[in-house]
């Protein structure tokens, strides 16, 4: 058990973290944008690679500049995010597929946690807690901006400056995400847990606490799993996220027949 304690650290963390960005993702209907942004990643992870800086800062450093490029543009065209950021990710995914070499592309599309280093644990660890700190600093302010933009303006809510608040914080996510589970299955750590817990909630704190708690159960459970089978856990993350969304929907079903 003490040889994946780190790996269970970092996943209950980035999870949590996850789950939380997921919560708003949904309210913005965003949902394919986690799966498209974490692609984003793919050039700076083959830039660092070749000039042998952690791949995690080239990710960082182009999911940053990137959510910068889709807030800019989102208020300067009439096109969605979703449509943006869609442009960004094609553009990315074929640069990254061309720059970064094959031994290290697998890596890079599905992760691999069983290589954090203790440096790695920290700076993962660290990251998600700011994360989730600034998150729920803002959740309500970027809840009701999501639900209505006019409202949110009406009371003296900056809705620009919200909209690159919670781009950044997803992009850190993404960032954080793609050494657990990699570029491929990124946006599912995001959604997943998320689309469950709206499942069966009933506020938005129900919303976000139940979103942890499934993100984090899948987590653990795949960490667990994997360590169990000698597999990578990102797979079988994304198989227990979807058991347990597959749950909920059966749950809803079933009491909205009672009712």
């Amino acid at each position: 058990m003490t040889d994946i304690l780190p790996q269970l650290i970092v996943g209950i963390f980035i999870s949590a973290a996850a789950s939380l960005l997921g919560v708003f993702a949904i309210l913005k209907r965003m949902s394919l944008v986690g799966d498209a942004l974490s692609h984003v990643a793919l050039p700076g992870i083959a830039l660092a690679i070749f000039f042998k800086v952690n791949p995690f800062l080239g990710a960082l450093a182009f999911l940053f500049l990137s959510a910068f490029g889709i807030w800019a543009l989102e208020y300067r065209t009439k096109l969605s995010v979703e449509t943006i950021v869609g442009v960004f990710f094609t553009a990315s995914l074929a640069v990254g597929a061309l720059l970064i070499p094959q031994l290290e592309l697998l890596e890079a599309l599905f992760g691999d946690i069983a290589k954090l280093s203790f440096n790695d644990v920290l700076v993962s660890v660290g990251l998600s807690a700011i994360l989730i700190a600034v998150l729920l600093a803002v959740h309500k302010k970027l809840a009701l901006h999501m639900v209505s933009h006019e409202l949110s303006s009406s009371i003296g809510i900056r809705s620009k400056q919200l909209e690159l608040i919670y781009l950044l914080l997803f992009a850190l996510g993404v960032a954080l995400g793609i050494k657990f589970i990699g570029a491929l299955l990124m946006g599912a750590l995001i959604i997943i847990p998320a689309a469950a817990a709206k499942n069966v909630s009933k506020s938005l704190n129900e919303f976000m606490f139940l979103s942890v708690l499934f993100g984090v159960s899948s987590a653990v459970l795949g960490v667990y799993l994997s360590s169990l089978y000698n597999q990578a856990p990102g797979p079988i993350f994304i198989l227990v996220g979807t058991g347990i969304f597959i749950l909920s929907f059966v749950w809803r079903a079933l009491i909205g027949r009672q009712r």
